[in-house]
């Protein structure tokens, strides 16, 4: 049968020729001109901004030379030290307070929630420096008849900056931390206090295992973040990598090439930070479907 009846009594064919047309046909690709325009400008932008530096009055030879000196090479180690103990600090602080912003105790709550409104509310800078300078309000400190001592000897550059940093980072924190807890369903703290576990019990050993897989990112974000804030910590004499190129290049007026260095260094440890951060992603991750 050649013909087939089609609703409302239309007939059709179909001829074998149509296929055989069809499959003998050649594909053509389209052509995405706009692609291969923006890529040319962008190629031709990214050249002109390595002409400008390759040609300007730029020492590079000093950037090689002074990119190992001691002196850099004690700010990368101060930098690296700082961040961790201030990051160290900041996820302690943000695990109390984020378990003190769900708690059912509304003194607890109150003070978690000034806290997170005090050190995320105000710069980092300006704590910084209220810390570095807290001898001109208290210009002591100690225990009245057994120990007393000068502010000024307490307060010293890197315990300024690990108080200034540690108390910021804590502030989000305790946010990063509290989103990770309300993740968890509540019905695995209901659980676990049904078989007798008490709150901080089934938080330590149910809660926030399983929370681990949304905080790691962030909290990873936050280490990232707080390797380059420590650069603020110059300001009160820390030596940090950046304090340190800013000392030489006062000496030696090379501003341009310093800033390289010290930018060089920054982008070092932050791509072995971000190397370690995707296989500790991945071990949280592990049993979760996709």
């Amino acid at each position: 049968m050649s013909a087939a009846s089609l609703p409302g009594g239309d007939t059709g064919s179909v001829s074998p020729r149509t296929t055989e047309d069809i499959s003998t046909l050649k594909i053509i690709h389209r052509r995405h001109y706009g692609r291969w325009v923006s890529a040319a400008v962008l190629l031709g932008l990214l050249g002109l901004i390595v002409n400008a530096f390759a040609t300007g009055q730029i020492e590079w030879d000093y950037v090689g030379r002074f990119f190992t000196v001691p002196a850099i090479l004690g700010g990368v180690a101060n930098t690296i030290v700082m961040a961790v103990l201030a990051m160290l600090m900041g996820i302690v602080l943000g695990i109390v307070f984020a378990v003190m912003r769900g708690s059912a105790n509304p003194i607890l709550r109150s003070v978690a929630f000034g806290y997170i409104w005090l050190f995320r509310g105000t710069p980092v800078l300006l704590q910084l420096l209220l810390w570095y300078n807290l001898a001109l309000v208290f210009p002591t400190i100690g225990i009245p008849g057994l120990w007393s001592e000068r502010m000024i000897d307490v307060m010293t550059p890197f315990t300024a900056a690990l108080l200034g940093l540690g108390l910021n980072q804590g502030a989000y924190t305790a946010e990063v931390i509290r989103a990770g807890i309300l993740s968890v369903d509540a019905g695995q703290m209901e659980a676990a206090q049904t078989i007798g576990m008490t709150r901080l019990r089934a938080l330590r050993r149910i809660v926030l295992p399983q929370a681990m897989r949304v905080v790691i990112p962030p909290l990873g974000n936050e280490f990232i973040s707080m390797v380059k804030t420590t650069s603020l910590a110059s300001v009160i004499q820390f030596s940090e990598v950046m304090h340190n190129a800013e000392t030489i290049y006062y000496a030696n007026a090379r501003v341009v090439e310093l800033l390289f260095v010290a930018g060089a260094w920054y982008l070092i440890i932050v791509s072995v930070l971000t190397a370690l951060q995707v296989p500790l992603e991945r071990r949280f991750a592990r049993g979760v479907a996709r």
